[in-house]
């Protein structure tokens, strides 16, 4: 049985949640984005994330990737998760977190809406 796939903006999902993503990506999102078109068509970039549970895409654009990193106190200047953040998410959920199965072919370079957007 495969798991049940879910796609959710960052800013709704659950702090349990949120604290294994940090934990699976210390070196934050941008350069772990996919590309997947969505239920209407539109081509749509997301962070991949599983749990034992579902599989996730969390959709966000390079650019509020960064962004979110930038405005995370759980992340340094340069991006990287705290020694301190990392160690206490880790004793919570070491067993929990599996690897995203993910498929280089499809990691984004660059979100090409971003620089419209700007």
């Amino acid at each position: 049985m495969s798991k049940p796939r879910v796609i959710k903006n960052y800013e709704k999902l659950d702090d349990e949640i949120l604290e294994q993503i940090k934990l699976n990506y210390p070196e934050g999102f941008a350069k772990n984005l996919i590309r997947f078109t969505d239920v209407n068509g539109r081509l749509s970039s997301a962070l991949p994330f599983e749990t034992e549970e579902k599989y996730y895409l969390i959709r966000m654009t390079k650019t509020e990737a960064i962004d979110i990193i930038e405005d995370d106190d759980d992340y340094d200047d340069d991006g990287m998760l705290l020694d301190d953040v990392r160690d206490e998410y880790a004793d919570k959920y070491d067993d929990d977190i599996e690897e995203a199965d993910i498929d280089p072919d499809e990691i984004a370079d660059e979100d090409e809406a971003d620089d419209d957007e700007d």
